[in-house]
């Protein structure tokens, strides 16, 4: 295999990270001119499909790490077992939850908070998108092993194709363009559901003729529980991490909505989605950098993962701080986008000022953290996640926000105390070396 470099892995992982976000943001966008009520229904129901979507995380995530260290080590066989375990396990637990999805959406939802109309809306849109999950977790098995071997384009070419489909079809049905029945948030769940369908399709075609070939579900016989017991090994702390994020988020937003004005919750809406952009530069070379990682480790060349994983922090964190500093720099004007309420700008934009900060430690824990997964080192950052995001994070947002009267800066103050902490325990970490020790996988 040749030998793989940052920005050819890098850029593609940016443009199919960036088109997964507008993905979303064109289902809510087109629905906002149809009805306001379906928009936020489906955003809604997003939140409980990213809930479940973290079982397939466990089984791909890790799957990405393994692979990357058995064709490192030039182990292909056991690469292309861990391939098949991947996708098999991620098709059995899709079909799975989305039989539940379809079972008991209105009780998921209920759960959640929806009712009346939001509820009925919710409900048509997650049936359908919840029906056919399992789709999903087949392409996030199958883009893993293309790109952990090192074809990365592909799986952007795949997700530009689904884009185009979904946001034509977006137009079309909700909107009831060319004679089509104005179909609403059924409409953006057809336009979804067919957009995956084509890029499962798409993609299996590719992986099982340019990468894998089909019988390497023979490779399952007899079943390869060590292989299982290290997926799940890596999976498991990698998904809770992610998930303890995920929920210390929706504690600080109930925190928001009991405490803080209306205006500060729109300032922190909108700050959100600017802020979007400057780490998902972090994201894509994070990426990049775990598959790298992997595949050197793999092969034992621990000293130059070291050296390719502190490249890629440089690097991540010098674009990281340019953009962030335009954005500090145009933080009226871009606040100005989305609102022209005074308070709301003057609030977004002294939340930009001290995000520059945050950026600083999230982009350090997304590379960072991404290089000891691909080098098996998962354990660490899962327990600082757990102490930091909690004590640090949750605590310290409702110390500084609530009772010192410092409102969503005391709460930006907690959220970036919390990332630089982590960052700098991370960078610790990697420096020390302790992560030599985790291979999965020996040369």
């Amino acid at each position: 295999m040749k030998k793989l470099r940052l920005f050819s892995l890098a850029w593609p992982i940016f443009i199919e990270t960036a088109l997964f976000m507008l993905l979303g943001f064109v289902d809510v966008f087109v629905l906002s001119r149809y009805d306001d009520l379906a928009a936020s229904a489906v955003n809604t129901a997003n939140q409980a499909v990213s809930i479940v979507t973290i079982v397939f995380t466990v089984i791909s995530g890790a799957s990405a790490v393994l692979i990357s260290q058995y064709l490192g080590a030039k182990k292909k066989e056991n690469a292309s077992r861990i391939a098949a375990i991947s996708i098999v396990f991620n098709l059995v637990a899709g079909i799975i939850i989305s039989a539940l999805l379809v079972l008991f959406s209105k009780p998921v939802l209920e759960f959640i908070g929806a009712e009346g109309k939001l509820l009925d809306f919710a409900s048509e849109y997650l049936v359908i998108v919840g029906g056919f999950l399992f789709l999903q977790a087949v392409l996030a098995s199958m883009s893993v092993v293309i790109r952990n071997h090192g074809l990365t384009q592909i799986s952007m070419y795949v997700t530009v194709s689904m884009n185009i489909i979904n946001t034509v079809l977006d137009i079309v049905f909700v909107l009831g363009l060319f004679g089509a029945p104005k179909m609403g948030v059924m409409g953006v769940a057809v336009a979804t559901t067919f957009s995956r369908i084509v890029g499962t399709i798409v993609l299996g075609v590719v992986l099982f003729t340019k990468v894998e070939k089909i019988k390497i579900f023979k490779l399952l016989k007899p079943f390869p529980w060590d292989d299982v017991k290290n997926i799940f090994k890596i999976g498991v702390p990698s998904a809770l991490e992610s998930f303890l994020y995920n929920l210390s988020q929706l504690v600080i937003t109930s925190m928001v909505l009991i405490y803080l004005t209306s205006s500060e919750l729109i300032a922190r809406t909108y700050v959100q989605n600017i802020t979007m952009f400057f780490y998902i530069f972090a994201v894509a070379i994070g990426q990049a950098s775990q598959i790298i990682t992997g595949h050197l480790v793999g092969a034992g060349e621990m000293d130059n993962a070291y050296k390719s994983g502190m490249r890629a922090y440089k690097i991540s964190m010098l674009i990281t701080m340019v953009a962030c500093t335009i954005g500090v720099i145009f933080r009226k004007p871009l606040m100005d986008v989305f609102t022209d309420d005074k308070s709301v700008i003057v609030l977004g934009a002294g939340i930009l000022m001290i995000d520059w900060v945050l950026e600083l430690g999230r982009t350090t824990n997304i590379v960072v953290i991404a290089c000891l997964r691909g080098a098996g080192d998962v354990y660490f950052p899962t327990i600082c996640a757990i102490f930091s995001m909690w004590l640090v994070s949750v605590l310290g947002a409702y110390i500084f926000a609530v009772v010192l009267n410092m409102g969503i800066y005391g709460l930006w103050v907690a959220l970036a105390m919390d990332e630089v902490l982590r960052g700098i325990l991370m960078v610790w970490r990697f420096k020390g070396g302790k992560w030599r020790e985790k291979a999965i996988v020996k040369s």
